[in-house]
């Protein structure tokens, strides 16, 4: 009988794992670089999507949003009564977009649907301009970014596009890590921050909060990581046809 060739066993792919940990180093490194301000905006209306999504699934309403030019951003909702939803909805800005990011990663590694990971991004950036934006500064950045958005995944190469929306998730997943290291741990830290407006409600200190959410942004990211970076059942199978056709081996029909 003629042997078949060995398939490899199915594993880490080691390049996507120095990738992703490439990206991770710099996003820790570079987050406050200026040059990354548009990067960090639309990661906080990332956050800010979050709270309003957390604030009508618990039968709220939400009545605008702000992204500032200084990097800031308010979700400006009514809730009802009750500790859970307010929980929830706060807690909702940092654990969403943990959510989110993991959701991109797998999309576009696992599924290999990045380009139409960053289609869905443009789209969602210019309906929360068009539907919530409480100034004139939230509507144009929208805007701007949907437009760029909908316009790189359009010309982008793939190689390129899964490059841009696996630095997207990576900072959007690691946002809770960002944003509570420089609010509460941080030089002149402890302002406003969704922590210290939950522990106000909860009387729970909000560095008890930061650390929750820091926690679960971590764990959803390394999830998501060790989802994506594992080869897919087809990869190996396409290795090893390649070595046999690239032998020359005669191709082989069954007989009648």
């Amino acid at each position: 009988m003629p042997s078949t060739p060995l398939q490899p066993p199915q594993g880490i792919a080691t390049g996507r794992v120095l990738v992703l940990g490439a990206l991770v180093l710099a996003g820790l490194w570079f987050w406050s670089a200026p040059w990354l301000a548009p990067l960090r905006l639309l990661v906080v209306l990332v956050h800010e999507t979050g709270h309003a999504l957390a604030a009508l699934l618990f039968g709220g309403r939400v009545e605008r949003i702000l992204v500032g030019a200084d990097e800031s951003g308010q979700c400006l909702s009514l809730l009802p009564a009750g500790w859970l939803p307010q929980i929830a909805v706060y807690s909702a800005g940092y654990v969403g977009s943990a959510i989110s990011g993991a959701l991109q990663l797998v999309l576009a590694f696992r599924f290999r649907l990045h380009r139409g990971v960053l289609y869905a991004m443009g789209v969602w950036a210019t309906a929360m301009g068009v539907i919530y934006a409480g100034n004139a500064f939230t509507l144009a950045y929208c805007l701007g970014m949907g437009a760029v958005l909908l316009v790189l995944a359009r010309v982008l190469p793939g190689s390129a596009v899964r490059g841009l929306v696996t630095v997207i998730a990576v900072f959007t997943g690691l946002y809770a890590l960002f944003d509570l290291r420089d609010d509460l741990w941080g030089p002149g830290g402890g302002g406003p921050s969704d922590a210290v407006l939950l522990a106000a409600q909860t009387h729970v200190p909000a560095v008890i909060w930061a650390l929750l959410w820091s926690a679960a942004s971590v764990a959803l990211l390394a999830l998501a990581g060790s989802v994506s970076l594992r080869r897919g059942a087809e990869e190996p199978e396409r290795e090893s046809v390649r070595p046999a056709v690239a032998s020359g081996m005669p191709r082989t029909r069954p007989n009648p």
